[in-house]
């Protein structure tokens, strides 16, 4: 099953530019929360980054599989 989710999300990056957009957004927001993560102490605004990119992500993540899920729909249906 991993394997098809693989699968799904790799032909929605080449198919689906909404797709595409939110999965670079989504990258983004990762790369600069390794950047605070790799801080040995954070100050009070770089926590409250760190807290709002988190939501971000999780915001862009659930877009995404609400893509997956109507492209399955779609398709098995």
């Amino acid at each position: 099953m991993e394997n098809t989710q693989d699968e799904l999300r790799a032909h929605l990056m080449q198919a689906d530019e909404e797709f595409r957009h939110l999965a670079e957004q989504h990258a983004q927001y990762h790369k600069q929360l390794e950047a605070l993560e790799a801080k040995p102490y954070l100050t009070p605004e770089e926590e409250l980054e760190e807290h709002r990119l988190k939501k971000l992500k999780l915001r862009l993540k659930d877009q995404m599989n609400g893509i997956i899920s109507r492209y399955r729909t779609q398709h098995v249906a």
